[in-house]
């Protein structure tokens, strides 16, 4: 019992921790995008469906939000794409889509040579949009996002004031390096938002600073979150159908614990 409660205490301490780990701290400009990401060609064709929007529709893709946002970052670090290359059958499109999403997405980038070819597109948001089943069957099911346990962060309220500044100033430093950041975002105790975005930009506001992110459930347009340096907060300013108001944020899948 004793042990359990040592382990307990271990992990509700490091779900709180900076990142482990972290390269040395850049110079982070007033505003950056992540270079060679594009939101009109390195997303996904199709969204992530909200299933109370859609009640008693059959075969929904709902629920994979986690799975999509996860996949982005994915295809970013460890594919490219041969749109000169003839075109494979669906069953191996979606084989390499698997190649793609074996790999953890906190791992460093791939060289060009040693990456996964995808061959007959240009881009992530083509090959979606052509094979969608062959993509969503090589991406697998969401399972596993669901019962990931670093999720009960939502049910964290009352935070340090200075913990959301640390997790801002963490985004800034990985953006301005390069890094897409995949953020857990949620009003909880609201039963609105327990969702996840991928963060691939930022700029400087008179108030604060505001993210750039690609919203899985939004394919059509870039999100916005802005964090607000006076009251020390995250502000939904355009999250896909959420109202504008406080929420909290956390960095997503940036080590193998965390």
């Amino acid at each position: 019992m004793v042990r359990l409660a040592v382990i307990v205490l271990a992990l509700l301490a490091a779900a709180c921790a900076p990142a482990p780990g972290r390269p040395a701290a850049v110079v982070a400009p007033d505003a950056t995008n992540v270079p060679a990401f594009s939101f009109d060609a390195d997303t996904f064709a199709f969204r992530n469906e909200i299933r109370a929007r859609n009640p008693g529709v059959a075969g929904l893709y709902a629920n994979h939000c986690f799975v999509l946002a996860r996949g982005v970052r994915q295809f970013h670090q460890f594919a490219r794409f041969d749109p000169d290359a003839p075109r494979v059958a669906s069953a191996e499109y979606e084989r390499l889509v698997r190649a793609v999403v074996s790999r953890a997405p906190w791992r460093r980038p791939l060289r060009p040579a040693e990456r996964v070819v995808i061959p007959g597109f240009r881009n992530l948001r083509d090959l979606s949009a052509a094979e969608e089943a062959a993509v969503k069957a090589g991406l697998g099911g969401p399972f596993w996002t669901w019962i990931h346990w670093t999720n009960w962060r939502v049910t964290f309220e009352g935070l340090p004031p200075t913990h959301q500044a640390t997790v801002l100033e963490e985004v800034r430093e990985e953006l301005a390096a390069g890094r897409l950041v995949q953020l857990l975002v949620t009003n909880w105790p609201k039963p609105e938002l327990n969702h996840t975005v991928v963060a691939y930009g930022y700029r400087r506001q008179p108030a604060g600073l505001e993210l750039t992110v690609w919203d899985p459930n939004d394919p059509a347009a870039p999100g916005a979150i802005t964090f607000e340096t006076v009251r020390q907060r995250f502000w939904a300013t355009r999250v896909y159908d959420t109202e504008p108001g406080t929420i909290r944020v956390f960095r997503m899948y940036y080590s193998w614990f965390l």
